[in-house]
């Protein structure tokens, strides 16, 4: 059985650079928001977030992504002063705590990819792909930071509403569209050496149109850059367990099906998984790269 040939890179962050390829990376998710689709509300306080920090650091995350904004279907949008009061404090003391902690910004405002970086965070994590805040293309060269570029068609409140797409439509539509903004970022001035690239599960992908995308992710290599996988507790995956059960069992719930999709994108040769749960998502990415090496 033959896998995908996994490139390997050097992502250049703010302040290191980090090898990709060798080893499959964790991003641990951590949402300080009151809303978000899993965890929303249990990592708002401060002393709760570090400690969920902390443990996913022990889990074996090499990255934390921090975020103040829900973009779950239908989420509200916030201003970016409340997003930053949720994110900032949160940022400065896992970094007391941990000063050599790689931290993301899960953000599309320039203004709070500012603050943060100069907080010490070493990525933006851009949802919308520089689309959505016209600044943040040139705040991000200015910081000279790390950048991840995901695919989304419309925003949250749009997606119930987009039409359909058809299974050979997903990856064509996901390679053009991130092409594009992989070259609005470089002509903008971006290096070409700081840019992920995230094809965007569930964003404006709706429950089985995620699957093609799955089963061709090797395709996306053709674009030449590092790729980041965000597949935790998708609903997709419950749905397609509890539609061919009839049951909404438990295997549904836990991270059995993000362990199963998320070995399956590491041997189609993503190269960053982006999870709630970091240490089964260490442990399958562990095997996973074993595998990759024979």
């Amino acid at each position: 059985m033959a896998f995908a040939v996994r490139p390997q890179f050097d992502w250049r962050l703010r302040s290191r650079t980090l090898a990709l390829g060798e080893r499959t990376q964790i991003m641990g998710i951590l949402n300080a928001t009151p809303d978000s689709f899993s965890d929303g509300g249990r990592f708002l306080d401060p002393s709760a977030a570090l400690t969920h920090a902390l443990q996913m650091l022990d889990d074996g995350a090499d990255i934390l992504d921090l975020g103040g904004e829900s973009t779950r279907p239908n989420a509200t949008p916030i201003t970016p002063v409340e997003e930053q009061s949720r994110v900032l404090p949160i940022l400065r003391e896992i970094l007391a705590a941990r000063p050599d902690a790689i931290l993301s910004i899960d953000t599309y405002h320039a203004e709070t990819a500012r603050l943060a970086i100069e907080a010490g965070a070493e990525i933006v994590n851009d949802v919308s792909g520089f689309l959505w805040d016209e600044a943040m293309a040139a705040t991000c060269v200015s910081l000279k930071c790390g950048a991840v570029l995901m695919h989304t068609r419309g925003r949250p409140q749009q997606w119930r509403s987009l039409p359909a797409l058809a299974p050979t439509e997903v990856v064509p539509l996901v390679c053009r569209e991130l092409e594009a903004r992989a070259d609005a970022a470089l002509a903008a001035g971006i290096r070409r050496d700081v840019i992920v690239l995230d094809p965007g599960f569930g964003f404006g992908k709706m429950l089985d149109e995620n699957f093609p995308l799955l089963t061709h992710l090797d395709e996306l290599h053709s674009l030449g850059f590092p790729l980041l996988v965000g597949l935790s507790r998708k609903s997709f995956l419950r749905r397609a367990l509890t539609a061919k059960s009839g049951t909404s069992g438990l295997a549904s719930e836990t991270w059995v099906p993000t362990t199963v999709a998320n070995t399956a994108a590491i041997l189609a040769g993503a190269h960053i998984l982006r999870v709630h749960d970091v240490r089964p998502a260490r442990e399958a990415a562990d095997l996973a790269d074993r595998i990759l090496k024979v």
